[in-house]
């Protein structure tokens, strides 16, 4: 589905990655790690295209190119902070984005709100969100027009124990349904409870196990 090959990148002038190798199969989970600033944001990028090697390729499957080729389609992406428009509702701002692709309706909006532990009645607007509903807004985002792939940097983060329960939900039921999934997380326990591979980024290269030989 994807595949990186001899891939170098420098961000902020330090470099990240060098000769860097591997492929994404579909329909598998990748559990993405690594220390703090060794480049785990930055290669979701690389992967979603949204950012360039500095050297090296990184080739998506054609079929899930966008028509002008230059995007991957299917793609339902979360990176860094959420964003979103602060002076809409969260239900409103999905219907934003639903609206440039028209391949949802606002019922399938509101059913993935729920989905995540949102309510789409609610009127405040996301500016005076915590940081939890903007989370859950933001994977809402990123679920919500059926994605085969999902590249989630830190799904988890911010979420109280019911609902990072319920996005663990969430998760598995993409698998079940062969979603190709990469994610980061801090917490340990959701890269066990849900990878089939570790992806782990060392000392500027990067090395893909099975996750069944990590936990051994």
């Amino acid at each position: 589905m994807i595949t990186v090959t001899d891939v170098a990148k420098r961000f902020r002038n330090v470099e990240l990655f060098h000769d860097v190798s591997f492929t994404v199969e579909p329909g598998r989970t990748y559990g993405l790690v690594g220390p703090n600033g060794s480049g785990k944001t930055v290669l979701l990028k690389l992967l979603a295209g949204l950012a360039l090697p500095d050297r090296g390729t990184v080739t998506i499957d054609p079929t899930y190119l966008s028509r002008d080729r230059s995007y991957p389609d299917r793609f339902g992406v979360t990176l860094n902070a959420p964003a979103y428009l602060g002076n809409l509702t969260g239900r409103n701002n999905l219907l934003q984005l639903a609206g440039i692709q028209h391949r949802i309706t606002a019922e399938h909006v509101d059913d993935t709100l729920h989905s995540v532990g949102l309510e789409p009645a609610l009127k405040q607007k996301v500016r005076n969100y915590s940081l939890g509903m903007k989370q859950k807004l933001a994977l809402a985002q990123a679920l919500m027009e059926g994605p085969e792939v999902l590249l989630l940097d830190e799904p988890f983060n911010a979420l109280d124990r019911t609902s990072t329960m319920k996005v663990r939900a969430l998760l598995t039921e993409q698998q079940r349904r062969g979603t190709t999934m990469i994610f980061t997380s801090h917490d340990h326990r959701e890269i066990d409870a849900l990878s089939h591979h570790i992806i782990e980024i060392d000392n500027q290269t990067v090395r893909v196990i099975d996750a069944r030989v990590e936990r051994a």
